[in-house]
């Protein structure tokens, strides 16, 4: 758990100062448990996020985009009422709890001057966010409602008296020295860093065990100096914001993790910190959730497409039969004299052979030997004829696989509005059944929103997201001498560079972008293949997103995500 006590005082370091004295010029509720306060300050306008997610609860400033809901839900229209145009007079943290409280000074609607707070919990699935009467300690409301059913030790309703999460009567590790550690540790029973936990007030595992790494050898001596010069750095806010990438998991902190051993990446500030670690996470989350069904039906459609396939390669086997049964035919044909009605078989000379080998020929007894050769030559007929159908099943059966497999990739990338048209497009294709509402049937009719991103030279480079987004800027918007890329015999985006001749360094840059947005998204050496749009068709009665191409140069890269969010940014 990174999002501690110790980092919360960390994060509220960083907030005071551009806060205080601010004022809250807009709201706005993206999702059911996150909040965006547009603050101005210093002459400029901020974004501050702040997330009650289960897994994702956090609060900074935030330079990602966030899609608002057409009408904002009725916890923002009440924060609206009370907060928009409030100054904030301070923003502070009770003790070492992850709570932040923002108090806010504004106006009632006959002109009272009202003070309210804006109280952040950062607890895991626990979290929430509650706006409270400052005088009356009353809730307003909350993001999320807790009743006495789900909790007995407080209650968050509207009307309810706000009460703070039981104290856990830990101490405080900023006024802790050498000798209180020592002495509230048991160093002859071990595990040190889960009694750091145990005994301090907001430190989690993963700070417990780097004070333990940097004591060495940990004993009496070592270990309280370690935790007293953390403490005293993070305390004077000496922080070096470090994402640590260690066994293909991502760790964030104040500080650098030393104990991970791992890749490390600083930054200047502990937002720029957050809004990289948590790039995607939440919106991929809410996504799975939302889309859970899609993502179910269209992996089932996939599987039962491969299980066709196998079916019809057996009867292609089977149909493969043909030439036995026509030699069998004509064989019998030139035999018929040496059978009688009731043979079970015949064995007669393959004059076909070139060595005269013998061959033994099946029969029904209950048939005469001229309708035995018949039945030889109508099996034979039949076998010729369905080679042909079953191929053709097969190779469409070969196509749902593959479109399937690329409606997969696009979700696993897919914002909410990407899930959207997807699902369109399904019922467009006949695959889902017509339950559009009126908000939804807004959507078909409305131009699809692509992803821009600048390449280093300032070039605009547009990537498609889905097939609608694919269709729509590879067929429709962009020009015929535009460059368009995608990866290799590999699902994926469609990328169009806007130049009609750019430099090496935009070809790959762009290149980047289709190989991460492609199923070989963690592949290395990827191939991208790039041409002229003018050398880009579709198929008549081809599947949304699929297209042929000619005339095409081959680049290899290895997707780099830390140059997309560069891209991105720029």
């Amino acid at each position: 758990m990174s999002f501690d006590g110790i980092f919360t005082y960390g994060i509220l370091h960083e907030l005071t100062d551009e806060l205080k004295s601010s004022r809250i010029s807009k709201i706005y509720q993206p999702f059911p448990n996150e909040l965006i306060l547009q603050i101005r300050a210093k002459g400029e306008n901020r974004k501050l996020l702040i997330s009650a997610h289960p897994n994702y609860a956090r609060v900074h400033f935030t330079n990602e985009p966030y899609e608002n809901p057409a009408e904002p839900p009725m916890f923002c229209m009440l924060l609206r009422k009370h907060l928009e145009g409030s100054i904030i007079e301070q923003v502070y943290q009770l003790g070492l709890d992850r709570i932040l409280v923002i108090e806010a000074k504004g106006r009632n609607e006959i002109g009272d001057v009202t003070y309210k707070q804006l109280i952040i919990e950062v607890m895991g699935r626990h979290s929430n966010i509650v706006l409270v009467d400052k005088e009356k300690q009353i809730i307003i409301d909350s993001i999320k409602h807790i009743p006495m059913s789900l909790n007995r030790h407080r209650t968050l309703l509207p009307g309810a008296a706000y009460v703070l999460p039981p104290s856990q009567e830990k101490l405080h590790p900023f006024e802790a020295d050498q000798e209180t550690v020592a002495k509230k540790l048991d160093f002859n029973s071990g595990k040190l860093a889960n009694q750091l936990v145990q005994t301090f007030a907001g430190l989690s595992p993963l700070i417990a065990n780097e004070i333990v790494h940097r004591a060495g050898l940990a004993n009496r001596t070592t270990l309280p100096i370690a935790f007293v010069e953390m403490m005293s750095d993070i305390q004077n806010g000496h922080f070096k914001p470090t994402l640590t990438t260690a066994k293909e998991k991502d760790y964030f902190y104040l500080t650098r993790l030393t104990h991970l051993h791992g890749e490390e990446k600083t930054f200047h500030t502990i937002s720029e910190l957050l809004d990289r670690y948590y790039y995607g996470k939440a919106e991929r989350d809410r996504v799975k959730q939302q889309a859970n069904d899609l993502v179910q039906f269209v992996a089932n459609e996939k599987k039962k497409n491969e299980k066709k396939i196998k079916k019809l390669e057996k009867t292609l086997q089977n149909a493969e039969k043909a030439s036995e049964y026509q030699l069998a035919g004509e064989l019998l044909t030139s035999h018929l004299h040496m059978v009688k009605k009731g043979d079970s078989q015949i064995e007669v000379l393959n004059y076909y052979d070139e060595n005269g080998g013998m061959i033994t020929i099946q029969l029904d007894p209950q048939k005469t030997p001229s309708q035995n050769a018949q039945s030889y030559f109508t099996k034979y007929q039949k076998a010729k004829n369905s080679v042909a159908v079953v191929m053709e099943q097969i190779e469409k059966a070969n196509d749902e696989v593959q479109y399937f497999d690329s409606l997969i990739q696009q979700m696993e990338t897919a914002s909410h509005k990407d899930i959207a048209e997807i699902r369109e497009e399904l019922v467009e294709e006949g695959y889902l059944r017509n339950r559009q509402s009126k908000k939804t049937k807004k959507l078909k009719n409305s131009t699809p929103t692509l992803e821009q991103y600048k390449a280093s030279d300032g070039t605009t480079i547009l990537v498609g997201k889905n097939n609608k987004q694919n269709e729509y800027l590879t067929n429709r918007l962009a020009a015929r001498d535009d460059v368009w890329l995608h990866t290799k015999d590999i699902p994926g985006s469609h990328v169009v560079i806007r130049a009609q001749e750019p430099t090496e360094q935009t070809i790959l840059e762009a290149a980047h972008l289709a190989a991460y947005f492609s199923k070989a998204k963690n592949s290395s050496s990827v191939p991208v293949d790039f041409t002229k749009i003018r050398h880009v068709k579709k198929p008549s009665g081809a599947k949304p997103g699929f297209v042929t191409y000619d005339q095409q140069q081959t680049v290899y890269v290895t997707p780099n995500e830390e140059l997309v969010l560069k891209l991105r940014q720029s």
